[in-house]
């Protein structure tokens, strides 16, 4: 049975098989796949293909580029299934392709049979629904592929369905006296199109209903203002009628409407909820359902060992001045996402005022990557601040962050963190809170007793592996000791590793034991012995790639042509035809979280890292270069013999 593909495109680009995010390869291929999603499950031309990588301008070879990248998502997709299998997902459609996919696999498709059940529904069933439906999505369509300028029709077209859904969203809410379910949304999509007088009508009336009148004649005379600048013309009728409403609430009991379900129900006068007559406070949305914010992903039901790691890390916090942060650092599929998760479940009855929990993404493509203001800004709506009262500028959302945060008790996880600029500004100042994050490299610059205490996190020993194998399988490890031996060195002690191959032996209860030792063991090595398996190995090992610089990138293919497991600083040199103070330079690079130092200078890679750096050598880099490296390599250790 294989896994389950599923999808987004209402804001970055994303894909999983089961519960493991997929390396979608270059913006090019994301690009056809966000067409591909788009069009859910029409086909897409190979004319229009090139179209979109190229525009007016596409080279000789693009439509043998188009094919070479879709053959590069299929294998992504489904790894080890033949270009043209049946059952493939991805297919072709007379000049062009299709991707297969079910409506409960595509956000963009759920979203759409949402909107449709809430336009044939009714009061505050069909606000639900159009809830659900708004929160479905996490930023513009296809939102990390949109750099450069240039707009895809295509996408702009989904963006304007969600700006379909808000409208009658609002409307029905309105209606039905559920305004603080769509507030948040009208604000956002009045914030995106400040010129559409529709949607700045609508926002105008539902802050009304919420008792915001104050701040809706605010935001009418910023409009107002803006269609003058920006425009030179006067507001038109919607928006006249819907700021007399909020100057004269009267006039709507005596039905004159500024808006369909408008009514005295729905326009409360009195000044914004938490907001004191100097305006000290931020205000305070009640439809955010701020007070204890509960965001912890769940915990791994399978987690097992690291008791020294956990042990170290609540006695520093039981000291007399614990850390502000604890910064979980080591290289991909290390585990370190699981051990920050299972920490903050030990630890969060210690924090009453809740949890809050981010996805930096900080080693995904540029776009992707979440910056300090965006998550502050969803920090600062989880605490109940008002999208409207959050400040532009960095520092200011920082500092407010910090004043809420200053007589409260959070626990903050941040998962996925490049470096520190990405994460000092959403530590806390002072007060009783703690910030869990996890990184890659290690991350430097808040070090010290009060401020964020490293903790790095190894590969497993063989004892927590097996004991990892066994919460996974149970008893069949008891069964095949010398199998479950096998896999625990051919993994490496890498959680990862040993977890793609208990998921793949729970899924094909066929496949035993010694049947999986006998391919790792058969691969030699090669991250084919992992089965369908090795494009998750390869997803997690390529966020971590694709953040080097080129000469690091280059270094890291050549590593695995020297014959053996660890290499010194003069042989990288030679193996790259590098000075030894670059080549140096570029080890540091790997050492963030893809090479190992030992005691004795020496450079050390994962079996497994070595694996994917040979394929990657292999298919990038040019046999003549490859050769070269080799014969530089063979020169230097005969040198060296006969100077002995």
């Amino acid at each position: 049975m294989t896994t389950p593909l599923s999808f987004a495109v209402l804001g970055p680009v994303r894909g999983w098989r089961g519960r493991s995010e997929l390396d979608l390869g270059t913006r090019q291929q994301r690009l056809i796949l966000a067409l591909l999603l788009v069009r859910a499950g029409g086909a897409v031309s190979v004319a229009e293909l090139v179209d979109l990588l190229w525009e007016s301008d596409p080279p000789p070879s693009a439509v043998n580029v188009v094919h070479r990248h879709v053959g590069a998502l299929r294998r992504r997709f489904e790894p080890g299934l033949p270009t043209r299998a049946a059952g493939s997902v991805l297919i072709r459609d007379g000049a062009g392709y299709r991707l297969l996919i079910e409506e409960d696999s595509l956000d963009l498709l759920r979203f759409r049979r949402l909107v449709d059940r809430a336009g044939g529904s009714s009061g505050a069933a069909g606000v639900e629904l159009y809830r659900e439906a708004l929160a479905l999505w996490r930023d513009r369509c296809a939102a990390n592929l949109r750099a450069g300028g240039r707009t895809q029709p295509e996408f702009v077209a989904v963006d304007g369905e969600w700006f379909a859904a808000v409208r009658a969203a609002t409307d029905a809410a309105l209606r039905a006296g559920r305004v603080p379910a769509v507030l948040p949304a009208i604000r956002l999509a009045a914030d995106r199109e400040p010129l559409d007088e529709g949607l700045q009508a609508r926002l105008l009336l539902a802050l009304a209903a919420d008792g915001r009148r104050a701040e809706a004649l605010a935001a009418y005379a910023d409009i107002e203002h803006r269609l003058a600048d920006e425009l030179g013309i006067r507001p038109g009728a919607d928006l006249r009628a819907a700021r007399d409403s909020l100057l004269d609430p009267d006039a709507a009991a005596g039905g004159s409407r500024p808006w369909p379900g408008a009514g005295p129900a729905f326009i409360r006068s009195g000044a914004p909820p938490g907001v004191t007559a100097a305006g000290s406070r931020p205000e305070v949305s009640p439809s955010t359902g701020a007070g204890r914010p509960a965001q912890l992903p769940a915990d791994h039901p399978y987690f097992s060992g690291r008791r020294d790691l956990l042990a170290a890390a609540e006695e520093l916090l039981a000291g007399d001045r614990p850390p502000a942060a604890l910064v979980i650092d080591g290289m991909p599929g290390v585990g370190k996402t699981a051990l920050a998760v299972h920490l903050a479940h030990r630890l969060a009855a210690r924090y009453p005022d809740g949890q809050l929990y981010a996805d930096l993404r900080g080693f995904d493509s540029g776009d992707a990557v979440l910056t300090p203001a965006e998550a502050l800004r969803g920090f600062l709506w989880s605490l109940g601040v008002a999208p409207a009262a959050i400040p532009a500028e960095l520092h200011a959302q920082a500092g407010l962050y910090r004043s809420m945060l200053a007589e409260r008790g959070m626990l903050i996880l941040l998962d996925n963190c490049r470096d520190w600029d990405q994460v000092r500004h959403l530590l806390p100042g002072t007060g009783g809170s703690l910030v869990i994050a996890t990184g890659r490299r290690r991350i430097t610059g808040g070090a010290g007793p009060a401020g964020a205490h490293p903790l790095h996190l190894d590969l497993l020993t063989d004892a927590e592996a097996r004991e990892l194998l066994t919460r996974w399988l149970g008893d069949a490890t008891a069964a095949d000791p010398a199998a479950v031996d096998e896999i625990v060195a051919r993994c490496g002690g890498l959680p990862l590793a040993l977890a793609l191959v208990a998921t793949r032996a729970v899924g094909r209860p066929a496949l035993s034991l010694p049947a999986v030792a006998g391919e790792l063991a058969g691969a030699d090595g090669r991250l084919a012995g992992f089965g369908d398996a090795h494009a998750d190995l390869e997803a997690a090992f390529s966020w971590s790639y694709r953040a080097l610089t080129p000469g690091a990138a280059r270094l890291f293919r050549l590593l695995p042509l020297h014959p053996a497991g660890e290499v010194s600083t003069e042989a990288a040199a030679v193996l790259a035809g590098l000075s030894p103070r670059t080549a140096r330079g570029l080890l540091a690079e790997l050492a963030a979280n893809l090479l190992v130092r030992s005691g004795d200078g020496r450079w050390r890679m994962h079996d497994l890292l070595r694996a994917y750096a040979a394929e990657l050598g292999e298919e990038q880099d040019d046999a003549a270069e490859r050769d070269a490296a080799v014969e530089r390599m063979h020169d230097h250790h005969r040198g060296a013999a006969a100077r002995r």
